[in-house]
C-alpha cells in the first residue's frame, strides 16, 4: 500500500479538527430555525408542528440518509390536544398581565370570559364564578406549561407571584380553549446503512415537538427542549454518512412527546422495528447545557454499558460527571424499555434553568458541552 504523503496527512488532520466548528455553525442554524416565530413552538397552532417536520425532513434529504419506509420518511398517527388559539388575556386587580410571562392557563383549562370577584381559599388559591363558569386562580413561584389531551369543567389560570404583589381581588378574563380531535401528526424516520450488518441496528431518537403557543403572539421556543436534541441527531446523521457505521443506524424524530409520549408509543406498538434486533438505543433530550455533566436514565439498569460510558469519559475527560438513575417514564425511551430494548435516555445538567417556559430560547442556550457529549456518544457507539 502506498504511504500517504506528509501533506495529505496534514490536510486530513486539519480537516478533522475543523469539523467541530463547522458542526456548531450547523447546530446554531438548526436551533435558530426550530425556535423561530414561524414554527410557533413546534405545536398545534399556526401549523408549527407541520412546518418543523417539513424542515427536519428537508435536512435529512440534504444529508442523504435513507427513508425508513417504502412510502417515505413519515409515520402518521393522530391524537387529541387542548389548545388556546385565540384570546388569552387576564386583567388582575385592573392590571393587565402578559400571557407566558405573568400568567398561563393550565393546559386542561376550559374557555372562560368576563369579570370575576375572587374569594381566597388558601394562601395561593383564589376562586370566582360568573355566568361563563368557575375560575380557579393559583399563585406560582414559576410558570411552566405543558400539553393536555382534554379540557376540564373549570377555567384554570396560574399567575406568577411577583406579577401580583397585592392579594388578587378581581379578575377580568378572556380565555378561548379548543380541543382538537384527531390532530394528525407524524414521526420522522430515516437510516444510514451499516458497513458490516443491516440485520441488527443502533437507534437514535429525539422528539421534535414542543408546547406550541398561547393565542396569536405568545409561543414557547423550546431551544433546550428539544431543538437541541434534534440538532444532535442531525449532526450524528451527518457524521455517520461521512463515516459509515458498523450496523444499520436508525434515526427517529418523534412527535407527541409533550402530549404524553404518544409518538414513541405508536412507533413501538406498531412494530415499526423488530425490537429484538435493536442492539442499543440512545434517546437524546435537553442537550443544550452540560456544565454539571449528564444524567443517564436506565444507567442503573444497564450497568455494563453505563460502566463503559463512564470509562470513556474518564479516559477522555469529556464531562465533569456522568450520573445514573433507574427506570423513568420521562421521555421517549420509556416504551422501548418496556418492550425489552436496552437503552439510555441522556440529558445534560447545569447552566440555564429555563424549562417549559417562554425563556427557553436559542440565544441564551450555552451549548457548553455539546461537542463533548457528541464525542462521548460516538465513542460509546463505536464499542458495540
Amino acid at each position: 500500500m502506498k504511504r500517504p504523503s506528509f501533506f495529505a496527512v496534514a490536510f486530513a488532520l486539519v480537516f478533522c479538527f475543523s469539523l467541530p466548528a463547522q458542526d456548531m455553525v450547523y447546530t446554531t442554524t438548526v436551533l435558530r430555525q426550530l425556535c423561530s416565530p414561524a414554527f410557533y413552538g413546534r405545536g398545534y397552532l399556526k401549523g408549527g408542528l407541520e412546518k418543523s417536520a417539513d424542515y427536519i425532513t428537508a435536512e435529512i434529504k440534504k444529508i442523504g440518509a435513507q427513508q425508513l419506509f417504502a412510502t417515505g420518511y413519515h409515520q402518521w398517527f393522530d391524537f387529541n390536544v387542548n389548545t388556546f388559539p385565540d384570546k388569552v388575556s387576564l386583567k388582575l386587580n385592573n392590571k393587565v398581565l402578559k400571557p407566558g410571562f405573568d400568567f398561563i392557563p393550565d393546559p386542561q383549562s376550559r374557555s372562560l370570559k368576563g369579570k370575576f370577584t375572587l374569594e381566597q381559599k388558601d394562601s395561593v388559591t383564589f376562586v370566582g364564578v360568573n355566568e361563563s363558569g368557575k375560575l380557579l386562580l393559583s399563585l406560582k413561584n414559576k410558570l411552566t406549561f405543558s400539553v393536555a389531551s382534554n379540557s376540564v369543567a373549570l377555567g384554570l389560570l396560574d399567575v406568577l407571584k411577583t406579577s401580583c404583589p397585592d392579594k388578587p381581588k378581581t379578575a377580568e378574563v378572556q380565555l378561548d380553549a379548543k380541543v382538537l380531535t384527531k390532530f394528525i401528526s407524524k414521526n420522522i424516520c430515516a437510516f444510514v446503512p451499516g458497513s458490516v450488518s443491516n440485520d441488527t441496528c443502533m437507534v437514535f431518537t429525539a422528539h421534535y415537538d414542543h408546547l406550541g403557543g398561547l393565542g396569536k403572539k405568545t409561543y414557547f421556543p423550546g431551544a433546550n427542549d428539544n431543538a437541541s436534541g434534534v440538532s444532535m441527531l442531525l449532526n450524528l446523521m451527518k457524521h455517520y454518512m461521512a463515516y459509515p457505521p458498523k450496523y444499520k443506524t436508525v434515526f427517529v424524530f418523534f412527535a407527541g412527546e409533550e402530549a404524553g409520549l404518544i409518538g414513541s408509543k405508536y412507533f413501538v406498538e406498531s412494530k415499526t422495528l423488530d425490537t429484538k434486533k435493536i442492539k442499543f438505543l440512545l434517546n437524546l433530550d435537553l442537550m443544550g447545557t452540560g456544565e454539571e455533566g449528564i444524567m443517564v436514565v436506565n444507567g442503573a439498569i444497564h450497568e455494563k454499558e453505563f460502566s463503559r460510558l463512564q470509562n470513556i469519559n474518564e479516559q477522555q475527560h469529556y464531562l465533569v460527571e456522568i450520573k445514573k438513575r433507574g427506570k423513568a417514564k420521562n421521555s421517549d425511551h420509556y416504551w422501548f424499555t418496556e418492550a425489552g430494548v436496552p437503552c439510555f435516555f441522556m440529558y445534560t445538567m447545569g447552566g440555564i434553568k429555563a424549562y417549559h417556559d417562554v425563556y427557553d430560547i436559542e440565544k441564551t442556550l450555552p451549548l457548553a458541552e455539546y461537542q463533548d457529549v457528541f464525542k462521548l456518544i460516538t465513542d460509546f457507539v463505536r464499542g458495540f
